[in-house]
């Protein structure tokens, strides 16, 4: 589990920049497919061998009555809550302002590491318009320029000097980490309860090491689970946070922790933005995924209204038609044994291994029947495939042009590999390299 670092600071002072900086300035992982979320405000981020998950909030706004910067404002807050670190970036043109003031009054109260910094300070020569910043109080304040990178360096080496190191999980291979997710009130807690009510299930209630989640340690014919269930989502209320919004910053954290990801869809509501964006988040990092729709005994049905809705949930997270749809009623407990069914077989998929010798036939019958485009007017060869992974299942292609692999082709090559292997509920990743010499 990743150390979190959040940026936050008012509307149009840098902090979109600054994250895209230090997401591109130094090794970042991030996922970038059709149909996952564009607007991407996290990033997972590998700096100077420091892994974290950095986190751009939107605007903070403190005295603004404006729907929009309260709803930023929530978000905001919930960033700083949850945040182990927190960059508090101002606008060194604009130089200090009372929302400015109000931001550091209300870190100073976190009880965190908080970093002042003074951003659109391109050079020393602009370094004087720091010191009206030093009226906040603070001891140090990091003058930068996001958009030139100046000062980024110094910053970051403060920053990693507090960032606490990753949280590494119990080393049991033989237990399978679920997580429940999904909005509130959609039935995630009433899932858990039908699935413990089962007989020959042993169960350990324990805290999690997620500070709001609650692992639940259990067995069935033999087999270890922990279910995490994310309590932490709910007890947001006391920010007055709206019941259809959902804390990124716990979604990242649960997933991250988990090996299957349960995502439960409201049947009456069908998919929202908000579970189009945990998916992505699913999708991203990643995780096997089962597609609960739940509540299905409160809908009116007839031959054709599994299929219809299946549909609709394809078409709403193309980026997740691997992911096997469950419908379910955790109130009467129909088909809810099914559920743990699924994720053995989804947990089994994610770390199967298919042997080399068997993929490079494979991959030899897929470009005979269809081959790749040329590359500016040189062919494209295919020589050789082999797994590097597995949870997710890792493959690299080496190639004579690896920048030549249209990203169509890319997805034919996908679909060959789930008709050929399998892989239900589990995303393949697939990357293509130059081909080594000798």
């Amino acid at each position: 589990m990743k150390p979190i670092l959040a940026i936050v600071g008012r509307p149009n002072v840098g902090k979109s920049t600054l994250f895209n900086r230090l997401v591109g300035g130094k090794k970042a992982i991030v996922y970038d497919e059709p149909g996952v979320t564009r607007d991407r405000n996290y990033a997972d981020v590998l700096w100077e061998g420091r892994a974290f998950t950095l986190i751009d909030t939107g605007g903070f706004e403190p005295v603004s009555k404006e729907r929009i910067f309260i709803q930023m404002r929530e978000q905001c807050q919930l960033a700083m809550e949850e945040a182990d670190v927190i960059l508090l970036v101002m606008d060194g043109k604009e130089g200090l302002t009372p929302s400015d003031s109000e931001i550091a009054n209300i870190l100073r109260r976190l009880n965190k590491p908080v970093f002042y910094i003074v951003n659109k300070i391109d050079g020393p020569h602009k370094e004087e318009k720091v010191f009206e910043f030093y009226k906040l109080g603070v001891e140090h304040l990091f003058s930068i320029s996001a958009v030139h990178g100046y000062g980024l360096n110094d910053l970051m080496d403060e920053v990693i000097k507090v960032l606490p190191h990753e949280i590494e999980e119990e080393g049991d291979e033989e237990v399978t980490k679920v997580a429940m997710l999904g909005r509130p009130n959609v039935g995630k807690s009433s899932l858990i309860n039908r699935i413990l009510g089962y007989k020959r299930v042993l169960v350990d209630e324990a805290p999690g090491t997620t500070r709001d989640s609650i692992d639940t340690r259990f067995e069935r014919d033999g087999k270890k689970y922990i279910l995490i269930d994310t309590a932490g989502i709910r007890r947001k209320s006391r920010i007055s946070l709206r019941l259809e919004k959902f804390s990124i910053v716990e979604a990242l954290r649960t997933i991250d922790r988990c090996d299957v990801a349960l995502l439960l869809i409201d049947p009456k509501e069908g998919v929202t933005d908000q579970d189009a964006r945990i998916g992505g988040f699913i999708h991203e990092k990643g995780k096997g995924c089962i597609l609960v729709v739940n509540k299905w005994d409160l809908v009116e049905k007839d031959s054709q209204t599994t299929v219809q809705f299946e549909k609709g949930i394809y078409e709403n997270l193309k980026y997740l038609t691997y992911a096997p749809i469950l419908f379910i009623s955790a109130l009467t407990g129909q088909r809810v044994k099914k559920v743990l069914d699924v994720i053995d077989q989804v947990a089994d998929e994610a770390k199967k291994r298919i042997p080399t010798s068997t993929l490079n036939k494979a991959l030899e019958g897929w470009v005979k029947r269809t081959p790749p485009p040329t590359f500016r007017m040189k062919p494209i060869k295919l020589n050789y495939i082999t797994q590097v992974s597995i949870a997710p299942p890792t493959f690299i292609i080496y190639t004579n042009f690896p920048e030549g692999i249209h990203f169509s082709y890319e997805r034919f090559l996908l679909n060959q590999a789930r008709a050929a292997f399998g892989f239900k509920g589990v995303p393949i990743r697939l990357q293509f390299r130059k081909k080594r010499k000798g």
